[in-house]
This record gives C-alpha cells, structure tokens and sequence, in this order.
C-alpha cells in the first residue's frame, strides 16, 4: 500500500518517517519529497507498507496526529493520472530561459 503523508516538519528524514510507520508494521520504504534545486524537503512524503491491513491501520492511527510539533495528514496515495505534471513558477518556460522575440 502507497500512502501520502502531508504536514511534516521539514528536518524530518527518510529514515525519521520509517521509523514512524514501522510502529504499524513492515516498511518497504519511505521517502520526502524534496525540492529540486534547494534539496529543502517540501512537507511531504510517501510510505509503502506490503501489508495492505497494516498500512489502512498506520493511516487510521496517524492521521490527524501530531508528529515533531506538526498534525499530519495521512491517506492512500492516489496514483498519478497520466498527463499530471509538477507545476513550475518558472511563468511556463520550464528550464529554458526566456527568449526576446519582441
């Protein structure tokens, strides 16, 4: 089972995250999701449990919870629909700088 895990404090590490969700039973892996450029977490991570049952209960116990000063939220990660992309704040030119046509 996938499971999203949002409102974490930013000095939380993959190994930190483990750690939590391994109360509940075996982790395959977990992993905070960072920013490209400043490697600075984003809040948020991703947990996988190979037992559907125990991830259900990590999220049923976990969510709404505090953790490191913050609430979390915790649910199944909903797959990505294809054509889904993370957005940039680049104004739409992405990694190529802007031309001057005008």
């Amino acid at each position: 089972m996938n499971i999203f895990v949002a409102g974490l404090s930013y000095q939380i590490t993959d190994a930190d995250l483990k750690e939590l969700f391994e109360e509940y039973g075996e982790v395959s892996s977990a992993k905070i999701i960072t920013d490209r450029e400043s490697r600075r977490s984003k809040g948020y991570g991703f947990v996988e449990m190979s037992n559907d049952e125990e991830g259900q209960h990590a999220i049923e116990e976990l969510n709404d919870a505090e953790y490191d000063g913050r609430t979390l939220s915790v649910s199944v990660a909903r797959p990505r629909v294809e054509g889904d992309r993370p957005r940039s704040n680049r104004g739409g030119y992405g990694n190529r700088e802007r031309s001057n046509r005008y």
